[in-house]
């Protein structure tokens, strides 16, 4: 291999390594806004989740069977109606997340929340790896009291077990409103999957998923 090529491949993991969610230059065209996407489909249910990077979140929950639809955006905060780019201050309160819609009788809430927290770390406080700030924060928006009931169950029985070496930080907090983030933030993983932040970040949770939860994999 001559010594240029060698460079240039180091260049490009290296470029790969510091990518972070923030770090995007895509073009973001606001849409419109979601509060609660349930159907009229009696099976269905949502859940909204912020584990960091919405992108991450995105591409783990649309491999899901039961999984009907992914959306990524904003909730959380006090502004309306925000912007990534606000979002990305860390001034506007939101925490980057999906709004999950699943059918109850192929997946339960217990068995995505498995996933929820065994693909990011719920340990530490508005930060996921390069991605800093309480945008990033690890957040479950329960929509009823049913669900805040099994989040809980969930996080004691996982502090109990000690499956992480810290305890849980993960806010459990009522759902309010969620904004759907641009466009371009859709579907963003399978659409860009030679993105630097995709290989780096998103392709290793992919690989965690496979191993661990290939059962419950579309």
């Amino acid at each position: 291999m001559k010594l240029s090529t060698k460079f240039i491949i180091i260049a490009h993991v290296f470029t790969g390594l510091l990518a972070s969610c923030t770090q995007s230059n895509i073009n973001t065209k606001k849409v419109s806004i979601k509060q609660n996407m349930n159907t009229d489909n009696s099976n269905l249910d949502t859940i909204t989740l912020a584990a960091g990077c919405f992108w991450c979140s995105e591409a783990i929950f649309q491999r899901l069977k039961g999984v009907d639809s992914v959306y990524s955006g904003y909730t959380g905060g006090s502004v309306i109606n925000p912007s990534y780019k606000e979002v990305c201050t860390g001034t506007t309160g939101h925490a980057e997340a999906v709004q999950v819609c699943y059918d109850k009788t192929v997946i339960s809430l217990y068995e995505l929340l498995q996933v929820f927290f065994k693909t990011h770390d719920p340990t530490t406080l508005n930060q996921q790896g390069g991605d800093h700030g309480p945008q990033y924060r690890s957040g479950l928006f329960y929509h009823n009291e049913s669900q805040k009931k099994i989040a809980e169950e969930v996080i004691r029985e996982m502090n109990e077990q000690k499956v992480f070496d810290s305890p849980i930080v993960t806010e459990v907090t009522p759902f309010t409103v969620f904004y759907i983030a641009e466009d371009n933030h859709q579907n963003f993983y399978n659409e860009n999957p030679e993105y630097g932040y995709c290989r780096v970040v998103i392709n290793p949770k992919i690989d965690k998923l496979e191993k661990y939860f290939k059962d419950k994999l579309k």
